[in-house]
């Protein structure tokens, strides 16, 4: 291409066509009584993402490029199912780390060793074919959240009560630098997430039900993690390519489903749903992704309308579409190992964390027989080597990123500190009891009194968060202990019991409670009612019973419905997930020496907070942007306590085990002879695995339920599950006390298939179950040698004429 094409080029890719000279596809027709193009705003990826130098070179490589390269460039492997030395024979264009992928096996790698995993990839890609250097991305989402040590910063629930897009600008450029520090040049990040149904279970990632809010935050990050975009230029060192996601309207699905379809008008998708795009691309966002969901039935993945003619025409979108976790294997006559209707889509870099060798193979055909476009994957490819130039992987001023050092760094952390007392929202004040007075004696109370992993939330570590501990943060702390040490510093005294239990009686009590660790799958939930699982609400009445006044700090991914708690508190603070650095919450709550805190309330509501359990919220008790600052009145007076639906309706009661999480009110209990690791059986982490290394039980256990009717109807439990190894020791079920023989069953199966086992209840009854009052739904007996995965169990319609298995000795 001669230099004045390759300006026509440049000119038309970045200005909104969907056509691109030099190898791109033409968007397809779409029936204009079905779509209405012009409802959507206009945007542009700045001028200065590319220049016609380095348009000239990718012109130049894609020449020379085989399919197979070219092919391989479009798909990205999970660092836990490929090698460094795969890309020999397969040569890839990215890598991935997910949620639950650590280098060599390790979830707490530091970040020298990050940065180590990363350049084997890139040396053993830049060693074979094309030589071009793969493109590493992992889920920094609220900060470089996988790495230990890392600053952890408030989930963007949190953010978005700080109401201050500065502020999200300083958190994106240090999340950018510890991303950098550890090797790594691509987080998927930020979320442009408009949640409006709070039982979404990925409602925290989201900043606001304020599409306003959202678009100041989207164009906040996106400059914060890049930095200003510089033409001929690459990103700095200290700067990595920046994700808007999840392409689109994820936060507006029915009922809050995770990967649900948002049904809606389009106008309505464009109202609530889009803007915080066109503020990301015009602030020069590398990437988007492309969300798991649908619209009115479409799902994203295939969607020609919403990435090609939308994003990447009216919007003007220059850089790369990646896909979600295996998301392209959701459209309709797709699999995971094969879809080239995502690519025809618009998708330019399918996400394969585990089917990329197959996807590869079925790609390679489809390119070679047409029915992927060549000038469709051309683009993708130039889309995809665009990015990588950019970020100077390449070209004659490539960018070394690596530097350890940049990780935790004291600025960062104070950083951190100041965002956790920025998003912290006072809802309640009764008498003017915060902040806690000098010389006070303070008792801190509830089981997030000391709790990493609650006030650290989901995506810390590993996906869900689950396992989070203080000691994955060493110049963190906890909310209990940074109280302490706050109420020490003023002459008072304090101390942690979660159980509320004391010596001398405190002048008050401060009781952390709330949410425990979720994320996607895992936290969605039926109603808005806060789900007691420790008698948060009989600890807060039996220490005001005691003369005791009571602060509750309510750690949470989203407002839920929590009238009795904060008709019981003084005062009530709503805390979200802020992370590492518990300072932040001491800092306001803990009046200094002087009687005034660090710092005063700031923080405003970015959701709605319900006023019953019903979603979505039709009424809110408190308004999006309310908060009251210190010297405000108290507070509402007594509120609602009557969730105004019938929560019996949505008892979890008789679904056991869900998508590889126990639901409340049952918990599993592990006798401790038993590994547990989350996997994959149809979908990401939608399982749990359980390997047997002694004898023991796993059981599920909670407040009894009366299956007795159930019993009666016919209806059985359902077991949607795998076995790994049977072992040579008999497996036993016990539910309502009787005990049933599974062996002979499970030997009859073939180990590794899913099955779907039913056994009807009235096989239990038989056995001696007491139905009326089951307190342990499901307990599991084997030895050594027994391993299966389970990703459901539930009480299940009645089926056909089932034998019983026997009773076990």
């Amino acid at each position: 291409m001669r230099l004045n094409s390759a300006f026509a080029a440049i000119a038309i890719a970045l200005g909104g066509s969907a056509a691109i000279l030099g190898g791109a596809s033409l968007a397809q027709a779409v029936p204009a009584a079905a779509m209405q193009l012009e409802l959507w705003p206009t945007a542009k990826s700045p001028a200065s993402l590319s220049d016609a130098a380095t348009e000239t070179r990718i012109d130049a490589l894609i020449a020379g490029m085989t399919l197979e390269q070219k092919v391989g460039q479009i798909i990205q492997a999970d660092i836990g199912s490929i090698t460094p030395a795969d890309l020999a024979t397969y040569p890839l264009g990215s890598i991935l780390a997910g949620g639950n992928s650590g280098p060599y096996g390790d979830e707490r790698a530091d970040a020298a060793k990050w940065a180590r995993l990363v350049g084997e990839f890139r040396a053993a890609s830049q060693n074979h074919g094309a030589g071009i250097p793969i493109l590493f991305g992992i889920d920094a989402v609220h900060g470089h959240n996988n790495l230990p040590g890392a600053t952890l910063f408030p989930h963007n629930v949190g953010l978005g009560a700080a109401h201050d897009p500065e502020l999200v600008q300083r958190i994106g450029a240090v999340t950018a630098a510890e991303i950098a520090g550890s090797g790594i040049e691509w987080t998927f990040a930020p979320t442009l997430a408009v949640p409006q149904d709070l039982r979404w279970g990925r409602a925290y990632e989201g900043y606001s039900s304020d599409p306003a809010l959202v678009a100041s935050y989207g164009r906040a990050m996106t400059l914060g993690l890049q930095g200003e975009l510089v033409s001929g230029k690459p990103l700095p060192a200290n700067r990595v390519a920046a994700t808007a996601k999840h392409f689109l309207a994820d936060g507006g699905t029915v009922e809050g489903r995770d990967q649900g379809d948002a049904r809606l008008s389009e106008q309505d998708l464009v109202r609530i749903h889009a803007a915080g795009y066109p503020a990301a691309i015009d602030a020069g966002a590398l990437t988007v992704m492309a969300s798991f969901s649908s619209w009115n039935g479409v799902k994203h993945h295939g969607s020609h309308y919403l990435l090609t003619d939308v994003l990447k025409g009216r919007m003007g979108f220059a850089g790369l579409v990646v896909g979600d976790w295996n998301g392209h294997g959701q459209v309709p006559g797709c699999t995971a190992t094969d879809c080239p209707a995502a690519i025809n889509a618009g998708l330019d870099l399918y996400m394969a964390p585990d089917s990329w060798k197959g996807l590869y193979a079925s790609t390679l055909r489809a390119a070679r027989d047409g029915r992927i476009p060549l000038a469709r994957l051309n683009d993708a490819v130039r889309r995809i080597l665009r990015v990588k130039f950019k970020l100077g992987l390449m070209g004659e001023q490539t960018v070394a990123r690596g530097n350890p050092a940049l990780v935790g760094a004291p600025d960062h952390l104070a950083v951190a500190r100041e965002a956790v007392a920025k998003s912290l929202v006072l809802l309640k004040n009764e008498g003017g009891l915060l902040p806690v007075k000098p010389g006070s004696k303070v008792l801190v109370a509830g089981p997030g009194a000391d709790d990493m992993a609650m006030q650290a939330g989901g995506w810390t570590i590993t996906w869900q968060g689950t396992d989070t501990k203080a000691a994955d943060y060493p110049r963190g702390n906890t909310i209990g202990k940074a109280i302490v040490s706050a109420v020490g510093a003023a002459g008072g005294q304090a101390a942690i019991s979660a159980d509320g239990s004391f010596s001398a009686k405190p002048d008050v009590a401060i009781v952390v409670m709330g949410e425990t660790p979720y994320a996607e799958f895992q936290g969605d939930i039926p109603h808005l009612a806060f789900a007691e699982q420790h008698g948060e609400g009989a600890l807060v009445a039996r220490l005001k019973a005691q003369g005791i006044p009571v602060v509750v700090v309510f750690l949470s991914g989203r407002p839920l419905f929590t009238g009795s708690l904060i008709n019981r508190a003084d005062a009530f603070v709503a805390a979200w997930l802020p992370g590492s650095q518990g300072e932040g919450v001491a800092d306001v709550l803990v009046a200094r020496a002087d009687g005034q805190p660090l710092r005063g309330f700031t923080g405003r509501l970015s959701f709605p907070w319900p006023a019953d359990a019903r979603s979505p919220i039709a009424q809110p008790l408190f308004p999006l942007g309310y908060g009251l600052r210190y010297g405000d009145a108290s507070g509402p007076g007594r509120v609602n306590e009557d969730p105004r639906i019938d929560l019996s309706a949505y008892n979890t009661a008789t679904s056991f085990f869900v998508r590889g999480k126990a639901l409340a009110p049952w918990h599993l209990s592990n006798d401790g002879s038993i590994a547990v690791r989350a996997v994959d059986l149809s979908a990401q982490e939608d399982a749990r695995q359980f390997t047997w290394s002694g004898r023991g039980a796993l059981s599920l256990e909670g407040n009894p339920v009366d299956l007795s009717a159930r019993a009666q109807q016919g209806e059985t439990l359902l077991l949607d599950w795998r076995i790994d190894r049977l072992g040579r020791s008999p497996v036993h079920l016990t539910l309502g006390g009787a005990k049933l023989d599974l062996t002979p069953m499970l030997r009859r199966s073939k180990p590794g298939t899913v099955l779907q086992t039913r056994i009807p209840l009235r096989c239990f009854a038989q056995a001696g179950a007491k139905l009326a009052s089951v307190g342990q739904p499901l307990r599991i007996e084997a030895a050594m040698g027994f391993g299966m995965t389970i990703r459901t169990a539930r009480i299940d319609h009645a089926g056909p004429a089932i034998p019983c298995p026997r009773k076990a000795g």
